[in-house]
C-alpha cells in the first residue's frame, strides 16, 4: 500500500469513527423517543414516611393518560413508568439506574424529594437525561451552571424561608420563634431562609430542633420546643411528622403562632389528621390555586381542574393540595413537550424548559406565571400568604415575588 492510499485508508477509519460517535449521540440524544412514543419515568414514595405524597404521582400519571386519549403530544404517545423508592435515597438511586438503563426514558419527570433526587443529581447530568421538574424547592436543584440537566419547579424554600421571616418582623417584630426542621438540605435550606430574611434580627430564634426521617414521632423535639418559651412555631416537616406536630402542640397546651411550610399545607393530607381546631390560625404561603377556596367556584382552570378529577381521576382527594399539585406541574411538562416538537431530543426538551415566558397554568392564582431562562431554573417563585380559619385556607396580604425577598 503506498504512503497516499495508507494515508487515505486511516483518513477513512477515522471518518467511519466520528460518523459512529455521532449516530451514538445522536441515538442518545433520542433514548425514549421514537415517532410514535415517548418514554418519562417518575420515582416517588408510595411506601414509607413521605407516601402521603403519592398522590402526586398518580395525578401526573392520570394527566398523561388524559394527554394520550386526546392525541399525546408532538404525535406521540406517552409511556409513563413510574417507580417506589420509599423516601429512600440508596432506593431512588436504584430505581434512577432502572428507569435509564433498562426502561431507557427519555426523562425523569417530578421525582420527589431533596435527599432523593440529591442521589441521582450528578448520575443523571453524567447521563444527559432531563431530571425535570424535581418534586422539591431546595436551592440546589435551581443550579443550570453546574447541573444543566436538572431543573426545579416550586418555589424554592430559602426564599419561602424569607417570606416568613419578613411577615414576621412586619407583624411580631418581638417574637421568640421555635423551629423544627428536617435533618436535610430541604430542612437546612428554610431554616437558612429564615435566618437569611430575619438578618440581624435572627436572635429572634431561640430554639431549633431536628428530626430524622426514620423517627417514629416528633414528640420529643416538641416538648424541647414548647420549653424554650417561643411563641411562634415553624414547622418544616413533610405531611406525617408536620401533621404530628400539630396536634402535639395542641396536646402540650402550647398555642404559639405557627407557620407551616408549602410543602405540607394540605387540608386533606395535613391539617385533617392534625385536627381543624388545632390548625385553626396556622399561616403558610401557596403558589397554586386552593380547591377548596370559593373565590374559585366558578374559575375556568378550576372547572378544567374538576372534570380531569371526575374522569381521570374519581379516587383522588378533591380537598388535597397534591393533586393540584400533580395536576400543575404536569400542565407545565405538557407545555414543555410542545415547545420542543421541532427538536424533540433531551437537549430540545431542556431548551424548552429553559424558555417559558410568562407561561398561565389551569390552577396559577392571577399574578402568579411560568418564568424560565438558560440562567433561571426555577419557573415558580411568587407565592401568596394565607391562614387556615378552621375549614379553608384564607389568602391575605399581596402576592409576594421571591426575587424580592433577595
Amino acid at each position: 500500500m503506498t504512503r497516499t492510499n495508507s494515508r487515505l485508508a486511516i483518513l477513512g477509519v477515522l471518518a467511519a469513527a466520528t460518523a459512529l460517535t455521532v449516530v451514538a449521540a445522536s441515538a442518545d440524544e433520542t433514548t425514549g423517543i421514537t415517532d410514535k412514543t415517548i418514554k418519562i419515568g417518575n420515582i416517588m414514595p408510595y411506601s414509607g414516611p413521605a407516601s402521603a405524597y403519592s398522590q402526586i404521582a398518580k395525578t401526573d400519571a392520570a394527566y398523561m393518560k388524559m394527554l394520550n386519549d386526546n392525541g399525546g403530544v408532538c404525535g406521540r404517545q406517552i409511556e409513563f413508568i413510574s417507580y417506589d423508592d420509599g423516601y429512600s435515597p440508596p432506593k431512588t438511586v436504584e430505581q434512577a439506574r432502572k428507569l435509564v438503563e433498562s426502561d431507557q426514558v427519555a426523562l425523569i419527570f417530578n421525582s420527589l424529594g431533596t435527599g432523593t433526587n440529591t442521589a441521582i443529581q450528578k448520575y443523571m447530568n453524567a447521563k444527559k437525561t432531563p431530571q425535570l421538574f424535581v418534586a422539591t424547592g431546595a436551592s440546589k436543584f435551581g443550579d443550570p451552571e453546574h447541573f444543566p440537566w436538572t431543573m426545579g419547579w416550586q418555589p424554592d424554600y430559602v426564599s419561602e424561608g424569607k417570606i416568613y421571616a419578613r411577615y414576621l418582623l412586619k407583624n411580631m417584630p418581638d417574637a421568640k420563634i421555635a423551629v423544627l426542621y428536617q435533618n436535610d438540605d430541604y430542612g437546612k435550606d428554610y431554616l437558612a431562609g429564615l435566618k437569611a430574611g430575619l438578618g440581624d434580627k435572627a436572635s429572634m430564634i431561640v430554639a431549633e430542633q431536628p428530626y430524622e426521617t426514620s423517627d417514629p414521632t416528633v414528640d420529643s423535639q416538641m416538648v424541647n420546643l414548647k420549653g424554650s418559651g417561643a411563641d411562634v412555631f415553624f414547622n418544616v416537616a413533610t405531611p406525617k411528622f408536620a401533621a404530628q406536630a400539630i396536634k402535639k402542640a395542641a396536646e402540650l397546651g402550647w398555642k404559639p403562632a405557627q407557620l407551616l411550610n408549602s410543602v405540607s399545607n394540605s387540608v386533606g393530607a395535613v391539617l385533617k389528621p392534625a385536627g381543624f381546631e388545632a390548625s385553626k390560625g396556622v399561616i403558610s404561603a401557596l403558589y397554586l390555586k386552593d380547591s377548596q377556596d370559593p373565590q374559585w367556584k366558578d374559575d375556568e382552570g378550576m372547572k378544567k381542574w374538576n372534570a380531569f378529577m371526575d374522569k381521570y381521576y374519581p379516587d383522588g382527594d378533591k380537598n388535597s393540595s397534591f393533586t393540584v399539585y400533580g395536576y400543575s406541574v404536569s400542565q407545565t411538562l405538557e407545555k414543555v413537550l410542545e415547545g420542543a416538537c421541532d427538536d424533540f431530543t433531551h437537549s430540545g426538551i431542556m431548551k424548552s424548559a429553559a424558555n417559558m415566558k410568562n407561561v398561565d397554568l389551569d390552577l396559577t392564582p392571577p399574578g402568579i406565571q411560568v418564568n424560565t431562562s438558560a440562567t433561571d431554573f426555577y419557573p415558580l417563585q411568587d407565592m401568596q400568604l394565607i391562614k387556615f380559619d378552621g375549614e379553608r385556607w384564607q389568602p391575605f396580604g399581596e402576592v409576594v415575588s421571591g426575587a424580592d425577598t433577595q
